[in-house]
């Protein structure tokens, strides 16, 4: 019986008392917090969905070209090494595939352009194994890429530096690039930078500019022919893991089980400051996203006051009947928390829902307004990407209804302190 009292004192006050002005005011600032509280809750899932949509594309897209794990031997290993540690690497269910692979920044050279690049040696017949790379090729083939071939593939945008873009969107395969390895060969007449010239056989688009403008694909024993000098010139293992997010728990298998001295690089290495960058970025926007969540508890705040100083005479009747402090905190506090807890509710199920469908959303905006909100020249994407994370979306709504019984204490300890002598005086 009491708590129902209570329950029932608390949910009255949270509605609207009709007839009365002064009553009906409380009410419009009581729905303006819980409105604050919607907003607050539903922007910070909006936001946060769309910003791990773009982690996610940008990872996705990069993983799949690039390696998951890398693997490298140390000094002296013998020439096939890999045979036996890609035979070792099949006993675990983690890894789905592995590849020879060698990399090395160079410089490449088309009628006077020299572009800095990054020369990636592959075996073709394995590449599917461990990448997306040949469901990639726009132009060309990746067979092409035949050992003493002396071919390459370019990324797109690469390609479209160099002049190898015709008029009608195709490109001109065929033509001849000169690659300029990072090492100097001596001979006889002094020392003379290391070049090869390459055929362009094909064209690859991965989807993110700094690949397609920076990445050329050629055999890897081409690669080891060209940079046969260089400390580069090493040939590795490109691994495939099932689950990337265990990409550094599966390299450091890897190292244990090699039998033998090996490095290995895990992909979150590879764009550490990048994903860091957006860790950092996605933190700060939830900070001051909460900033929205807190004005709606200040409001709540002074929502609670108001009602406290207007419900006196309530306050001291229920404390003649015999009603203790607590109960009337309680009161109060049940006011505070239904607000807040209609507010998050509301706010989870706008959140979830707009951010479920804001593909469609900006696609439409995009239509109605003729404009290009994600200009694809510059984010290689066609819709606005969304994760939503059951995770993060029931930790905004806690940290939301927390935030709400805060706002409860100071006006519940106010309505509990009420004198009924002093508050009935006047009545």
């Amino acid at each position: 019986m009491k708590n129902s009292f209570e329950w029932l004192l608390g949910w009255r006050y949270t509605r609207a008392s009709r007839g009365v002005s002064h009553n009906r005011f409380i009410s419009f600032i009581s729905a303006l917090s819980m409105v604050g509280i919607v907003l607050g809750v539903m922007a910070l899932i909006v936001v946060i969905s769309v910003m791990n949509g773009f982690q996610k594309e940008v990872r996705e897209r990069n993983l799949s070209v690039v390696p998951h794990i890398q693997v490298f031997p140390s000094q002296g290993a013998p020439q096939n090494w890999y045979t036996a540690l890609t035979q070792q690497m099949k006993t675990n269910p983690e890894i789905l595939g592995a590849a020879p692979y060698m990399s090395s920044p160079s410089i490449i050279l088309q009628d006077g352009e020299m572009v800095s690049i990054q020369v990636e040696g592959i075996a073709p017949d394995q590449e599917a194994n461990v990448s997306q790379v040949p469901q990639k090729i726009i132009a060309g083939s990746l067979d092409a890429l035949t050992a003493q071939s002396f071919n390459v593939v370019l990324g797109v945008e690469l390609a479209r530096k160099l002049g190898l873009e015709l008029e009608d969107g195709q490109f001109a395969l065929g033509q001849t690039v000169t690659v300029i390895a990072p090492e100097v060969d001596e001979t006889i007449a002094g020392v003379m930078p290391r070049m090869r010239a390459f055929n362009v056989v094909g064209i690859v688009k991965s989807g993110q500019y700094q690949i397609d403008s920076n990445f050329a694909y050629t055999n890897v024993h081409d690669a080891v022919s060209l940079f046969r000098a260089s400390s580069q010139g090493r040939v590795g293992l490109r691994v495939k893991v099932a689950d990337i997010d265990r990409a550094p728990q599966t390299s450091d298998w890897i190292a244990r089980n090699a039998g033998m001295a090996v490095d290995t690089k895990d992909w979150t290495s590879f764009n550490k400051e990048w994903f860091s960058a957006v860790k950092t970025e996605k933190v700060m926007m939830i900070i001051i996203l909460l900033f929205i969540t807190m004005v709606a508890g200040f409001n709540l705040v002074s929502m609670l006051v108001m009602t406290v100083n207007e419900k006196q005479a309530d306050i001291a009747i229920l404390r003649t009947q015999g009603a203790s402090k607590r109960s009337i905190m309680r009161i109060f506090m049940l006011q505070g928390a239904l607000i807040g807890g209609m507010g998050t509710l509301i706010g989870v199920g706008l959140g979830v829902l707009l951010a479920s469908n804001i593909g469609s959303i900006v696609r439409g905006i995009e239509i109605a307004l003729n404009i290009d909100v994600l200009p694809k020249g510059i984010y290689l994407i066609e819709r606005m990407p969304s994760d939503v994370r059951v995770g993060e979306v029931l930790t905004i709504a806690l940290v939301s209804f927390g935030l709400s019984l805060l706002a409860t204490i100071y006006p519940s300890r106010k309505a509990a302190n009420v004198e009924p002598a002093r508050a009935l005086r006047y009545e």
